[in-house]
């Protein structure tokens, strides 16, 4: 048994590496063409979004998935490195925020069209996103104990307005749909089966 441990150990600490690399990829190729003046600002606005929603996403779906599919090994290794998946999500969401400010170019600019639906939520989910990532480790999970999963629940409330700030941003709700519809359908699988275990446990033995 130690030695299956030790081999756990070693496989992750060789498969998180390799997995922020292939998080950071999109970013280089982003910060590249920027310093190389072959991308402006406001074009790596929406991808970066993108980024970082389908990354907070993918890190919202592998829970529910893992009750679906339990005996996926690749599942279950994305899993193990959720939160690797969700500060890497941070990650595109700053990246997004700075591209933002500094398209806008100045304060003025910025708090003209701050009240705007598609605008606020983005900031409001961004603010949410920083106690999040800033306890994404585990450090923080012993030290706040059964709190960090209460504080950690606020993600919910953080893809909601994703969701909005993209729909109002674009006025497009078709894309927005499709990144978001299949992490509903997955989440509500996840709600009727705890809903469905709770009456298991509370319902009367006919036996007893």
């Amino acid at each position: 048994m130690p030695k299956t441990n030790e081999m756990d150990t070693g496989k992750r600490a060789i498969g998180k590496p390799i997995l922020w690399a292939v998080l950071a990829l999109p970013a280089a190729g982003m910060i590249a063409g920027l310093a190389s003046g072959g991308a402006q600002p406001d074009s790596l606005l929406h991808p970066s979004g993108e980024f970082a929603a389908r990354l907070m996403i993918v890190a919202l779906m592998l829970t529910p998935l893992r009750m679906l599919f339990p005996n996926i090994r690749w599942l279950a290794w994305l899993a193990r490195h959720r939160r690797s998946l969700g500060v890497g999500a941070f990650a595109y969401a700053a990246l997004h925020t700075v591209l933002y400010i500094v398209d806008m170019e100045t304060l003025r600019n910025i708090l003209a069209e701050f009240w705007a639906l598609g605008i606020w939520t983005g900031w409001a989910a961004m603010l949410i996103f920083l106690p999040l990532a800033a306890t994404s480790n585990d450090s923080s999970t012993r030290r706040l104990g059964r709190s960090w999963k209460t504080l950690h629940q606020a993600v919910y409330a953080a893809a909601a307005l994703t969701l909005a700030h993209w729909i109002f941003v674009h006025n497009n709700l078709g894309p927005a749909l499709v990144h978001f519809l299949p992490l509903a359908a997955l989440e509500a699988y996840r709600l009727q089966r705890a809903l469905r275990s709770r009456g298991a446990a509370t319902s009367p033995n006919p036996t007893g």
